[in-house]
């Protein structure tokens, strides 16, 4: 992107350690000449570097779809102001392809294929000093056939304006655009240019015969950037907005090959949303009188082993209670046998010491007489 745009973007590279795909944006405003550009460059961090690259499309479709949304949002209002919206929606996708000299990866077509029916897709080959020339024509051919085979729908520059139709119909010849991108400068003859430097000779950015990156950036820059900008509107976003307004019940025609009323297609909807908010109102009033009895049996339920309890614990109570009266009247007999075994014992002792003072008495009488 430096080196298409000549100039020196900000950002930090990225880690291939992500735990999924994030997409980051950033926008500049350039100028050149008389010439103001608003670009915004989104990078797909992290994309292709996980084990599991399942789902790895799946957060660029979301953040293109929801740019669309965000324009569809402004669109609908009642004041618009699309002429001064700041439209953030992708119009061009510069999908990278490695420079395996084989065959596109399995993430590569799945991906493409996902994307196609929602942004300008144009393949390019990184790295393309990376292959031979003999081995680049293969790989290019080898490229278009697996999209064609797969269906994967590319960008096609336009060949219906006769001002652009002849370098339009020989570019399309060329993709996938293999390139090579470098912000060194170096003196080749008298000249400063962009090149890469290697032991073996110099790599030169802007030399058609080394790649193809001055044919990439005359079509996406100079020649196709109003078609590209025209094809998201009119193709990918007016995809998007059908879908999206038949989803919310809106269509052309009723039935009946009738305009459709926008009237009475709100009202319609209108009642619709009422009437599953009805039905939904209905089902929390059914489950929660549902669980209040539930909640009510398992009171009563409570309730019931409380009482349970209680009775078991009075009945062990007076069980108890009749266990110490038995007890305490055993004991109270012992005390009171044992009291009229005292009392008689004191009485037999008593009588006994009565008997024998009489008998002393008795016995001094006869040695006084």
């Amino acid at each position: 992107m430096d080196t298409l745009f000549n100039t020196k973007f900000e950002g930090d590279a990225a880690s291939h350690s992500q735990p999924g795909v994030q997409l980051k944006s950033s926008t500049y405003d350039l100028q050149e000449s008389n010439v103001n550009l608003k670009l915004t460059i989104v990078s797909t961090v992290g994309f292709g570097d996980q084990i599991n690259k399942e789902d790895s499309y799946k957060p660029i479709v979301e953040f293109i779809d929801a740019q669309f949304e965000a324009y569809l949002q402004e669109e609908l209002k009642i004041k618009r102001v699309l002429h001064n919206y700041h439209d953030t929606r992708i119009h061009a996708c510069l999908y990278f392809i490695a420079p395996t000299g084989h065959s596109l990866k399995s993430l590569d077509l799945v991906t493409m294929k996902k994307l196609d029916s929602k942004v300008n897709i144009i393949p390019i080959i990184a790295k393309s000093d990376a292959i031979s020339k003999s081995e680049l024509t293969k790989f290019k051919i080898k490229i278009t056939s697996e999209l064609v085979s797969n269906g994967v729908q590319i960008y096609q520059f336009p060949t219906d304006d006769e001002s652009v139709a002849e370098i339009n119909g020989t570019m399309n010849a060329h993709l996938p655009f293999a390139v090579i991108g470098s912000t060194e400068e170096l003196k080749i003859g008298n000249k400063m240019m962009k090149a890469r430097q290697y032991p073996w000779g110099t790599v030169q950015v802007e030399n058609e015969a080394h790649c193809d990156f001055v044919k990439l950036r005359e079509m996406l820059i100079r020649v196709n950037m109003e078609d590209l900008r025209e094809q998201t509107h009119t193709r990918h976003y007016e995809l998007y907005r059908r879908c999206k307004l038949e989803e919310m019940g809106f269509k052309d025609t009723d039935p009946d090959s009738k305009p459709f009323s926008l009237q009475e297609t709100y009202e319609a909807k209108r009642n619709e949303f009422l009437g599953e908010l009805q039905k939904k109102e209905e089902a929390m009033r059914q489950m929660f009188v549902q669980r209040v009895k539930e909640k009510e049996a398992e009171l009563k339920e409570a309730e019931k082993e409380l009482h349970e309890k209680f009775d078991r614990l009075k009945k062990l109570h007076q069980d108890e209670k009749k266990k110490l009266e038995d007890k305490k009247k055993s004991l109270d007999d012992e005390v009171n046998a044992f009291k009229q075994r005292k009392t008689a014992a004191e009485l037999l002792q008593s009588q006994a010491q009565q008997a024998g003072g009489s008998q002393t008495l008795k016995r001094d009488k006869e040695r006084k007489n």
